[in-house]
């Protein structure tokens, strides 16, 4: 089942009148470090919709990520909007800055494992990276990362995807439905299937198109280390 027009700008007019998450903001990226300089692992977070500028709640993801790590972590933010309004203005230079930014690390740092974490807006981004973006009330389409970069992805983790797809054999939790802008045929992760990690619960108001704020707002408290038991196993401890 699939929101309205008018039902999904009341969800989304819900969650900025409310914000998604609270607390003081974090720190913005560092600079792209010198070949001499980087870590063996880059976690590129992206926030979700209203949080201020930095890794956002899920960065408590990465630093968990970093702190059981034996390698070396450094961790990063994606520079996006982060706008409830508009959406798909917002959405559209968040999946731009994504793609710039790993291609920008990766030429800096090219034996560099890349982990991308993404929460609602955040999580929506990255899969628009990974599998091109766009379409219907998201706007003009836009292509994927290239190939070349996208083998340096070594791990995702998306948790309330507004672009969820029910079925596919990344999905945890208990979703059942279509999230409100739904990833489209040719857009598809399979490429990345193996390294991908999607949390989606069901009655989510975003990635299961349900009525619970709620749950949207709580993955990070049932599904955090999970995740990073993930992430470490994919990038060798």
């Amino acid at each position: 089942m699939h929101l309205s027009r008018s039902l999904q700008m009341a969800a989304l007019a819900t969650v900025a009148a409310s914000s998604l998450f609270t607390g003081p903001a974090a720190s913005a990226a560092p600079a792209t470090p010198s070949p001499a300089h980087c870590a063996d692992v880059y976690v590129l977070s992206a926030r979700g919709s209203t949080e201020p500028p930095g890794p956002g709640a899920i960065g408590s993801l990465a630093t968990q990520i970093k702190n059981q790590s034996r390698h070396t972590v450094d961790i990063g933010a994606v520079d996006y909007p982060a706008q409830l309004d508009p959406y798909a203005d917002s959405s559209a230079k968040g999946t731009v800055a994504v793609k710039r930014q790993v291609a920008r690390q990766i030429a800096a740092c090219p034996t560099q494992k890349i982990v991308l974490i993404g929460y609602s807006q955040g999580a929506h981004i990255i899969g628009d990276a990974l599998g091109g973006g766009g379409g219907g009330q998201l706007g003009t389409k836009t292509p994927p990362l290239h190939a070349f970069l996208g083998a340096h992805i070594a791990a995702v983790i998306q948790m309330g995807d507004p672009r969820h797809i029910p079925g596919q054999s990344f999905d945890q939790g208990t979703a059942r439905r279509a999230g409100m802008f739904p990833r489209l045929p040719d857009q598809r992760l399979n490429a990345y299937a193996h390294r991908i990690r999607a949390y989606c619960d069901h009655d989510d108001l975003f990635c299961d198109s349900g009525t619970s704020l709620t749950i949207h707002n709580s993955y990070l408290q049932r599904y955090t280390t999970p995740a990073a038991t993930f992430v470490l196993k994919a990038i060798g401890g």
